[in-house]
């Protein structure tokens, strides 16, 4: 969870990403963000996100994203 942590940090360092779960309601993370997010996390934890799961519940917290990390390493 801690290197999820600075991957998002380098995004946008203002916000606290352990409590915040409104991350995309709140057009916290955009679209570019969500992009350079997954091939963060693609490098970082080689996973594959697939497109089924680019959906704004997996990315409207750290915890949700670090949850689609966990159930895609464990496939």
């Amino acid at each position: 969870m801690e290197e999820l942590l600075e991957i998002l940090k380098e995004l946008h360092p203002e916000v606290d990403y352990e409590t915040c779960d409104t991350l995309i309601d709140d057009k916290i993370l955009d679209s570019f963000d969500i992009v350079s997010l997954i091939t963060e996390i693609s490098d970082s934890f080689d996973v594959r996100i697939p497109a089924s799961e680019i959906i704004p519940e997996n990315f409207n917290s750290a915890e949700a994203i670090w949850a689609l990390i966990e159930k895609e390493m464990d496939e």
